[in-house]
């Protein structure tokens, strides 16, 4: 394993760095867990690795796991050697660095630097590249003064109902009680509550196999097989 000294200083020393794959793993590996892989379905410590496949195995629930599951890297197919230069470009171009320039840069289509640049800002935002999982909260609401604290020239028109017109969507996901004894918070604007905008968040943010509990919003029906899908 390259020692922290060894860590590239340039792009180039960077593409170079991780072409070697079990390199991206170790570094992935140690920044994921910094005391040792824990399995993510049981968290038992000290599975056995399969090198020729570059996947743990655990010695209680018998499961196979990878150095991806339940990280922004999960349901890519890019491999890290794409993606970790690209992790450093976000990093390290204080300017910013645009989606052609990592596709140029790295040899992808734009589409795919472009995901990727939105995963990683994502985690540089919440300051991990874990997922949520385990038991997981999800719910919107409106931001907004009401339209009758507004100047006049600023009300849409008579805000009815439930009053949403000129108000921002806000929607919150909450892990209860993560591996720390935590929980984790993450709150974003959605353009709307509606099934197209909520569920690609809810697939974005909470890891494959979580116990997702959501109100009785019909916009949440459909999260699929992947998860647990308690609603109320």
């Amino acid at each position: 394993m390259k020692t922290e000294a060894a860590l590239p200083k340039t792009l180039v020393d960077a593409i170079r760095y991780f072409t070697d794959p079990d390199v991206c793993l170790s570094f992935v590996a140690n920044l994921r867990w910094p005391f040792g892989p824990i399995c993510p379905e049981c968290r038992g410590v000290e599975p056995s690795f399969l090198k020729t496949r570059r996947l743990w195995k655990c010695r209680a629930c018998k499961k196979q796991f990878s150095v991806k599951v339940g990280t922004i890297f999960e349901d890519s197919a890019i491999g890290l050697d794409k993606w970790l230069p690209a992790l450093w470009m976000v990093v390290n171009c204080k300017n910013g660095v645009s989606s052609y320039e990592i596709a140029r840069s790295l040899g992808i289509t734009q589409k795919s630097a472009w995901f990727m640049a939105h995963r990683i800002r994502l985690a540089m935002q919440t300051g991990t590249f874990k997922r949520l999982s385990g038991e997981v909260e999800v719910d919107e609401t409106f931001i907004g003064g009401r339209a009758r604290f507004m100047h006049k020239g600023k009300r849409i028109r008579k805000i009815k109902g439930t009053g949403t017109i000129g108000k921002a969507a806000v929607m919150g996901l909450l892990e209860r009680h993560g591996p720390d004894g935590h929980s984790v918070v993450k709150v974003k604007m959605v353009p709307n509550v509606r099934r197209k905008a909520l569920l690609p968040e809810v697939r974005e943010s909470v890891a494959s196999g979580a116990e997702v509990f959501t109100d009785a919003l019909h916009s949440y029906k459909g999260l699929g097989a992947d998860y647990i899908h308690q609603g109320h």
